[in-house]
């Protein structure tokens, strides 16, 4: 294997954990909040259409992050472990509601979530973030 061939092959390896981990970012307005959906690809098919109905029903979503319209909420879930395994909620998936900023809420539900996960499993991400609905 030629010298060229090697380092092209070792960058891809090292390029790889970062290309792996992109996300897309889904948004949405619902009544007088905005919804956040970060669309992690450890997320199963079954999670992301839960996501995608909490973030255009109001109803699902006040069972997910119980909130004020005022207030920020967010959702953490270990991509190891993600939030609903076998069709039931993974215990250590953290939903926080109420807070008074993003980043309370960010930060809130990622200590929770990394505090219930398994020592093993890998660290938590938010998924979700719910907040006031930006004006235009």
């Amino acid at each position: 294997m030629s010298l060229r061939a090697i380092t092209i092959l070792s960058l891809t390896l090292l390029a790889a954990p970062a290309l792996a981990q992109t996300a897309t970012v889904e948004t949405a307005k619902l009544g007088k909040s905005q919804v956040t959906l970060t669309a992690h690809s450890f997320l199963t098919p079954e999670e992301l259409q839960t996501l995608r109905l909490v973030m255009t029903n109001k109803q699902a979503l006040s069972v997910f992050l119980p909130g004020k319209p005022a207030n920020f909420s967010a959702l953490a879930v270990s991509p190891s472990e993600g939030f609903i395994r076998g069709g039931k909620p993974v215990a250590s998936a953290a939903a926080v509601a109420d807070l008074p900023d993003v980043d309370t809420a960010r930060l809130n539900a990622l200590q929770s979530c990394d505090k219930a996960r398994a020592k093993a499993s890998e660290p938590c991400v938010v998924v979700l973030e719910v907040g006031p609905a930006k004006k235009k």
